[in-house]
């Protein structure tokens, strides 16, 4: 398994909002016009998934596979020629305080991974700086 793993990040929401927000991606559709659309387009969510068109991959599902509320959301990717799994860790350092980490483990061959290796890495900080943004207290 390849692993890529985003920095930590600082979100000034109570872990309780994060997670709530997080965990329930139905959520997202308040905010569709934060995520940034450079490199991912045509997202669609529901409670235990989420899809988006990343280029040059394709479409992309993951499938909530694990809550742990207020700890972590873990998912796992859907109709891809590989494994990929995304892990979503929180951890709060105060009433307005909580980290996040995003980690991707994806079971790649090196052809593969040579070419998605820059994409997912830039998905994930994307990805993990447009969460530190969202309002979680008003969603």
């Amino acid at each position: 398994m390849t692993e890529y793993t985003s920095e930590i990040k600082t979100i000034p929401h109570a872990d309780t909002d994060v997670f709530r927000v997080l965990s329930d991606l139905r959520k997202l559709e308040s905010v569709r016009d934060r995520i940034p659309e450079d490199r991912l387009t045509d997202f669609s969510f529901d409670a235990d998934s989420i899809s988006f068109r990343v280029d040059p991959i394709g479409t992309v599902t993951f499938l909530v596979a694990e809550r742990e509320p207020n700890k972590h959301i873990k998912f796992k990717s859907d109709r891809l020629p590989f494994d990929v799994f995304l892990w979503i860790q929180l951890v709060s350092k105060g009433e307005r305080d909580t980290r996040l980490r995003m980690t991707v483990k994806a079971d790649l061959n090196p052809l593969i991974r040579g070419m998605i290796e820059k994409p997912i890495k830039e998905v994930i900080d994307k990805i993990s700086d447009a969460l530190t943004q969202l309002p979680y207290d008003r969603i």
